[in-house]
């Protein structure tokens, strides 16, 4: 009981902090169409990739878009394709793409539907048992995330990116450079706290019931 009030606090503070912290400016979903012409190759025209080797972006709240696009520049998130990507963008570009993205529509990628049931149950309500809290909490009752709040969507996502990046919180924390650990990240932290808790199985059947939401 104690745990979840203490939980329920923590979500609480992590959202009023990101209401707290948008931009009154926002980006320009049409100046962005054009800027996305470079992600074209690895996200899709409309944000919807073609591989779950790279997310689908389409649908993703303008903020977590901006803030994850100034993380790969500054160097506060590896990754070998993204760092060439973000040189010279300006906080305007990354706005403006993040508006882009968040304009278009995400379509469901496949599931499957023997791990659905469950994937239900740990998103929708959590595991007392295991103290894994429900998903919706974060992103939605449709896993449409809290855009001004910057926690992001997972509608529609590819169920082995969705599977890739828990197994990436519970194995390191999330590791985004070699060694070091974003201790000072709420909202990284608390999904560290939550996959180091869940099971291969428990994260293959929540990956796959988030990816055949709409």
């Amino acid at each position: 009981m104690k745990r979840n009030v203490v939980l329920k606090t923590l979500l609480t503070g992590l959202l009023g902090l990101g209401l707290a912290g948008v931009s009154q400016a926002g980006g320009d979903a049409a100046a962005g169409q054009a800027k996305a012409a470079a992600c074209i190759a690895c996200h899709g025209a409309d944000g919807n990739s073609f591989t779950p080797m790279f997310p689908k972006l389409a649908g993703q709240g303008e903020k977590y878009i901006t803030k994850q696009l100034k993380d790969f520049q500054s160097g506060a998130r590896s990754n070998a394709i993204m760092a060439p990507m973000v040189i010279g963008k300006s906080e305007q570009d990354m706005a403006d793409l993040g508006a882009y993205y968040a304009s278009q529509t995400v379509t469901p990628a496949p599931a499957k539907t023997e791990l659905i049931a469950l994937g239900e149950k740990l998103y929708r309500g959590g595991s007392l048992e295991k103290g894994i809290a429900a998903c919706t909490a974060c992103h939605g009752p449709k896993a449409e995330g809290v855009a001004a709040a910057g926690f992001p969507s997972l509608q529609g996502q590819w169920s082995d990116y969705v599977s890739a990046q828990l197994k990436a919180f519970r194995a390191a924390g999330r590791d985004d450079k070699e060694g070091i650990r974003r201790d000072n990240d709420g909202e990284a932290r608390l999904m560290r706290d939550i996959a180091a808790k869940m099971s291969d199985q428990d994260i293959e059947a929540v990956s796959n019931f988030i990816s055949g939401l709409k």
